[in-house]
């Protein structure tokens, strides 16, 4: 069961979808007239607080230019993955489609399918790194008011079935911290630590199958002998019918009285 190997990216393509939400975030600068003399894009980047940390901690001086081009910066990470009782779905459904790889006769009679997803809450943390408070505040406001308390994104969950969901982030607590050890005129670093949840679904393997095409039925009144006395059959019309065609059925029905049964094996009459 756990052999078979299938990998859907659905935790990637969230994790994506979570960093662009995050990746258009502009920092200005003003002089005392008001006027914006510096405009630049926060750079954004998935990785963990520490580094960003143990960065910081390699260049002390706030003055330094080298220094000034590392902040602001932001980055983020997967903090947590806990399975959402709450959200559960009837896991016996399945979502079915045509296989779209009709190059084979063999592929164009089949179709493909999933089980309901299993829901899962993904935790990231949103790391905001500034030089000054006004920054920090900048970047901050720029981000809290689409959170009400949720952000949607839509995730194509499984591209060749075409499974998209819309899955709400929502906002939690948000953590200041202003990291110096040097003297009451020398800051360090401010940092913003947002905390955010993605109420998101995980989905199994993708597993094809073929379609049904005949349908039959047997009828019969004594039980001791379960010879037929009458049969149902019903086909597609036309029978070269293929999942995604227009098509109707054609129901035959008829009567025996030879008191023979239907062989499931040889498919025959016996």
């Amino acid at each position: 069961m756990f052999g078979t190997h299938f990998y859907n990216e659905g935790l990637r393509r969230l994790t994506i979808a979570f960093g662009q939400i995050f990746n258009d975030i502009i920092v200005q600068t003003k002089d005392a007239n008001d006027s914006v003399v510096k405009r630049f894009k926060v750079p954004l980047a998935y990785a963990p607080k520490e580094k960003f940390i143990v960065r910081l901690t390699q260049q002390p001086d706030l003055q330094d230019t080298n220094f000034s081009t590392i902040l602001p910066r932001m980055g983020f990470e997967i903090s947590g993955i806990s399975y959402d009782p709450s959200r559960k779905l009837n896991k016996m459904s399945k979502t079915r489609m045509p296989m779209t790889d009709g190059s084979t006769t063999d592929n164009a009679n089949k179709m493909i399918y999933n089980y309901n997803p299993v829901p899962y809450n993904i935790t990231y943390q949103l790391f905001i790194f500034t030089a000054t408070a006004e920054n920090g505040l900048q970047i901050l406001e720029q981000i809290v008011p689409y959170f009400q308390p949720d952000y949607t994104v839509t995730i194509n969950m499984i591209p060749k079935m075409s499974l998209k969901r819309d899955v709400p982030i929502v906002i939690g607590d948000i953590n200041y911290e202003d990291n110096y050890d040097g003297d009451f005129n020398t800051r360090r670093a401010v940092i913003y630590t947002i905390n955010f949840t993605a109420k998101t679904y995980l989905y199994g393997p993708t597993t094809s199958a073929g379609i049904v095409k005949k349908v039959q039925s047997d009828l019969g009144t004594d039980t001791e002998s379960k010879a037929r006395e009458e049969r149902i059959v019903i086909t597609p019309n036309p029978s070269s019918a293929k999942p995604g065609d227009d098509f109707g059925f054609t129901t035959t029905i008829s009567f025996f009285e030879d008191g023979k049964k239907f062989n499931p094996t040889s498919g025959s009459d016996t």
